[in-house]
């Protein structure tokens, strides 16, 4: 049809603006619903679901901090239009937790849980790009409580509601599922450069089988 090719494959150098976007300088502070408050001592990253082995995977916040830390630098596009260049990213790839908790041989979706019962869903595709990270940091400064400390996703080629806030843990699945703001009318996918903002203007395929 005529689209760009995908973000993850561009020169961060020569970056582009998706259709609709604009250059935001700062990073403005967008989310539903109150903060959370961070208590060190009560919090757990989990993965579960289709795994590999059956099995649930747990890390308390000491021993996420101490898997390898890697660092990207992408871009986030919001789906209100405004779109930061270049920031870098640090944290935990998400590959690494690929590596310590594999998905199941059928596993096609991952839902991203976070606070609050938030959720989001992305293809295992999505997920499993390489520069898909658990972020902890923006340069060389931890997250702010609001723009989602201690964790939040980044998935650069995706618009930024598919890399929620204070991340708590993944669902593998076999099948596909909305999250929270899919199921309010945003689009199952979410891809900036196809403009995939709301519901309506998604084709066959796009969304999980009813």
């Amino acid at each position: 049809m005529g689209q760009p090719e995908s973000r993850e494959y561009r020169d961060i150098e020569h970056s582009e603006l998706p259709p609709g976007q604009r250059l935001q300088r700062g990073w403005p502070v967008t989310h539903y619903g109150p903060v959370p408050k961070f208590k060190p001592d009560r919090w757990e990253f989990r993965v579960f679901g289709a795994t590999a082995d059956g099995e649930k995977h747990c890390w308390n916040h000491e021993e996420f901090s101490a898997l390898p830390f890697d660092t990207v630098v992408a871009d986030l596009h919001c789906v209100t239009k405004f779109s930061m260049l270049g920031a870098e990213w640090g944290g935990v790839a998400a590959r690494t937790v690929l590596d310590l908790a594999p998905p199941a041989p059928g596993v096609t979706h991952v839902m991203v849980w976070a606070e609050y019962g938030y959720s989001a869903n992305i293809r295992i595709k999505d997920f499993t790009d390489e520069r898909t990270i658990f972020a902890t940091h923006k340069g060389d400064d931890l997250l702010t409580a609001e723009h989602g400390f201690p964790l939040r996703l980044v998935v650069p080629h995706l618009y930024a509601w598919k890399g929620p806030k204070w991340v708590r843990g993944i669902e593998y699945m076999t099948a596909d599922r909305r999250g929270f703001w899919e199921e309010r009318g945003y689009h199952n996918i979410g891809d900036p450069w196809r403009e995939q903002r709301y519901s309506y203007q998604e084709e066959p395929g796009d969304g999980p089988e009813l």
